[in-house]
């Protein structure tokens, strides 16, 4: 298979398992010791479960089995107020995170990277005879100051990256940036990030990244932690259609991630964090279709899997299970249980199971590996693959808890104003029915006797002759709902505050005060934003940062494409989408007024500046922006639209001329010359200005 062949080329992964589908090793030992761990990891997250069930609950509008009722309770009211709250936290977290339309995930060259160059120039004007040499990090011949060690042409070429065939046939190419007005600048190591990010954006979109990424969220609102898990090899079929019409798919391997559920998340109970974490194990409930289907993945024992699909399925059904299903089942599930086990294993085990070690591995005392069983037998065990080894399950708190590696969520913080919300709002429609609706006292003395005594319009009591008095009498209550729904109200401001989440925020009407105007619903809001601002950090710390360098090692360590290769590092920018586009786009455009001074400008990373406001005004970089061969030719045609200088005219002192190109087509970014202010040009990336006419011309 073409996704086998991709780890077996590329990754240390090591099982066995006899053709006639037996297990020959003492897998027992190896099994009690995995089975020992998730038993502790399922003992110590039983708390964690029933604050898990109790916010589901709550989401839900179900009342559980702790609450009693009165038998004159008459009202089984529920207001869910956490389903909209955490729904308008679910709803924040997937407007700040997709608001630039990608994924919040960014790739940038380390501030000194090694084994590519940062950036390197040319002079597009040959030197001509009587000019002063030029002033350039390496100075000129007989200047005193020799190259340093290495700084051949040979070895600057090896370190452009992904600029090396496009920079090949210039010869005076140096490493450094460029101090003169004829200087064009290449950023080999920034160009190497953004062919590395664009490659990560395209595998995150092909594996649905973005929706395992919109569970996760919501997730993280109602139980206060999200799970997200991978990256791993996924072969990927493309449809396709030959010339003569026979459906021939195409397949192809690419990094897949996946949300993984807070209920079949088993952490190591000791730690505080996934970096912590010693091991981590997934609970699976297949299908036997399912079963059947990892049969295709790498490094599954077949025969192993055949044998287990001959026999019954074995699940065991969790108490928790029928609260999520909202029924009971009380017949036998046909689906098989399977456990995924990563973390640390004695190296006395792994050899006990025949696993191989390699030479540089000999003198450790445990390695990480993968383990999957199934009814007692083990269906996978290798080495982990990956380098560096990690555990591939990122786990993110909504609200951090600094003592557990399970969050607090929405539905949590509000769980008590929710019982009181409940409980008032019972009680306003007990008293609301009861108030309003009269009360009988009837004196039967007065009445025949055998009468119905039911009341309705146009009823006719016979009374006994000659009794005197009145017989039926009305009787109204008082109506005390409205002090019941005050305190509802105060309930629900509580409410506000314990989530962070005020009503407005998510459309509450009839705002009053500051709120009635647009700038004060602003500030309102803006203040309002400060609690998602935290979640969004653990977002960026505990998933997208932790996914991102992930993709990143999964790229390199088994994508042979050089034009990826560098010093570069991952960083996310989920807190960058918390300022507006607009607010983004002004900020830009007033820096770049400022660095409109000649002073000022060399100063400016004028092809990032550029990007950036493309981006704020939701265009693609990439579409407006030139790649490196156009911003070499308009750099050309700019030269020679300058206009001759007059003889002896020096240029004037202290206006350096430098323009910016910004490259899109995988990111080429080069800077080529740029007119002085006030003549025609701008920067390389936009066509020549016209003339401005004379002053005081109408």
């Amino acid at each position: 298979m073409a996704n086998e062949n991709f780890i077996d080329d590329r990754a240390l992964v090591l099982d066995d398992a006899d053709e006639g589908g037996n297990d020959p090793y003492n897998a027992g030992a190896l099994i009690s010791f995995v089975n020992e761990r998730y038993t502790r990891a399922e003992e110590s997250r039983r708390e964690d479960e029933t604050r898990w069930l109790k916010a589901y609950r709550n989401y839900r509008g179900l009342y559980g089995p702790d609450v009693q009722f009165l038998s004159t309770e008459k009202s089984r009211v529920f207001v869910k107020v956490t389903k909209t709250k955490v729904l308008a936290a679910y709803g924040q977290i997937i407007e700040v995170l997709f608001s630039n339309n990608s994924f919040p995930i960014s790739v940038d060259p380390t501030r000194l990277p090694e084994g590519v160059e940062d950036v390197v120039h040319f002079d597009s004007k040959p030197a001509q005879a009587g000019e002063p040499p030029p002033l350039t990090p390496f100075g000129y011949k007989g200047d005193g100051k020799p190259l340093p060690p290495g700084a051949t042409m040979s070895s600057l070429m090896d370190r452009l990256g992904p600029l090396k065939e496009d920079l090949k046939d210039i010869e005076n190419l140096k490493a450094g940036p460029g101090v003169t007005p004829t200087s064009v600048n290449f950023y080999p190591a920034m160009v190497a990030a953004k062919k590395m990010e664009k490659k990560i954006h395209d595998q995150l979109e092909e594996g649905g990244a973005s929706k395992q990424l919109r569970s996760t969220a919501f997730e993280m609102a109602l139980f206060g932690t999200g799970v997200m898990k991978g990256p791993f090899a996924k072969a990927k079929e493309y449809p396709n259609w030959n010339e003569e019409g026979v459906y021939s798919p195409v397949m192809k391997d690419i990094p897949d991630t996946s949300h993984v559920s807070i209920w079949n998340f088993y952490p190591d109970p000791d730690a505080v964090n996934m970096d912590d974490s010693q091991y981590c194990l997934e609970r699976h409930k297949l299908n036997s279709t399912q079963l059947r289907a990892l049969k295709n993945r790498p490094h599954f024992r077949k025969n192993v899997i055949d044998d287990l699909l001959k026999e019954a399925p074995s699940y065991t059904k969790k108490y928790w299970e029928d609260t999520l299903r909202d029924y009971a089942v009380n017949f036998g599930i046909d689906r098989y249980e399977v456990m995924e086990y990563w973390g640390n294993i004695d190296v006395d085990l792994l050899n006990d199971n025949d696993i191989k070690i390699p030479d540089e591995l000999a003198d450790f005392g445990e390695l990480q590996a993968n383990v999957w069983f199934c009814n007692g037998r083990i269906i996978r065990l290798v080495l982990n693959p990956f380098k560096p080894a990690n555990i591939p399950y990122f786990a993110v708190p909504y609200e951090l808890n600094p003592y557990s590696i399970f969050g607090v969520g929405v539905a949590e913080n509000m769980d008590d104003t929710q019982t009181l919300m409940n409980g008032f709002m019972r009680m306003a429609v007990d008293n609301g029915v009861l108030s309003g609706n009269l009360v009988f006292e009837i004196d039967e003395t007065n009445l025949v006797p055998g009468q119905d005594l039911t009341v309705y319009p146009g009823k006719v009591f016979r009374r006994q002759g000659g009794a005197p008095g009145q017989a039926l009498f009305g009787t109204k209550f008082p109506n005390v709902s409205q002090e019941n729904l005050q305190m509802f109200d105060k309930a629900r401001q509580l409410a506000d505050e314990s989530t962070g989440m005020p009503s407005f925020a998510h459309g509450q009407t009839g705002v009053s005060g500051v709120g009635r105007t647009a700038s004060g619903i602003s500030m309102l809001m803006s203040a309002a934003s400060g609690s998602i601002k935290t979640v969004i950090k653990n977002i960026d710390d505990y998933l997208l940062a932790p996914l991102g360098k992930s993709m990143f090692s999964f790229n390199m360590q088994f994508d042979f494409d050089p034009e990826i290769k560098g010093d570069l590092e991952v960083s996310a920018k989920g807190t960058e989408s918390l300022m507006a586009n607009e607010v983004r786009s002004q900020r830009l455009m007033q820096f770049m007024q400022i660095v409109a001074n000649p002073a000022l400008m060399p100063f400016a990373k004028m092809p990032y500046i550029i990007r950036e406001i493309a981006k704020s005004m939701d265009l693609d970089p990439d579409k407006v922006t030139n790649n490196m061969e156009e911003a070499s030719r308009q750099a050309m045609l700019l030269q020679q639209n300058q206009p001759a200088a007059a003889p002896g005219a020096a240029p004037e002192q202290g206006a350096p001329a430098v323009a910016d190109m910004t490259g899109g087509g995988g990111g080429n970014i080069g800077v080529g010359a740029a007119a002085v202010p006030g003549e025609q040009g701008f920067a390389g990336n936009t066509a020549a200005q016209p003339p401005q006419p004379p002053q005081g011309a109408v």
